[in-house]
């Protein structure tokens, strides 16, 4: 099993940036894709974005197209979530995600997603 912990969130201004990471221990990250995705109180969770186990696929959100970037360093086993021209509605519980797929799998899916972190409070101010 893969345990995964955030880390990284604060409270910054609108229109800066934040870097979110996702460490993994337990396996390998190699072996799992990655998702990220955020909660707002009183909200569902929605999607933000996601890559696949060898780093070549991803996908975003269109929330956050342009403005975020997903990546990963496997030999470090973490997962990255680049945040730059943060807005307010960028604030949010963000959560990072894994699973076991094929090399090049992604998903925006929670229900494809087995193993799941605490969560790290991003907060925009305005």
């Amino acid at each position: 099993q893969v345990q995964l912990v955030e880390s990284g969130g604060r409270l910054v201004q609108a229109g800066g940036s934040l870097r979110l990471s996702c460490a993994a221990s337990g396996r390998t990250l190699s072996d799992y894709y990655v998702g990220w995705f955020r909660q707002v109180p009183g909200k569902e969770r929605e999607f933000v974005a996601t890559i696949s186990a060898n780093g070549v696929s991803t996908y975003y959100a269109d929330s956050v197209k342009g403005r975020f970037a997903i990546s990963r360093d496997n030999v470090k086993n973490i997962a990255y979530l680049q945040m730059n021209s943060l807005k307010p509605e960028d604030t949010a519980v963000y959560y990072c995600a894994g699973n076991g797929g094929s090399a090049y799998f992604t998903s925006k899916y929670e229900y494809d997603y087995t193993h799941w972190g605490q969560g790290t409070q991003v907060t925009v101010s305005s």
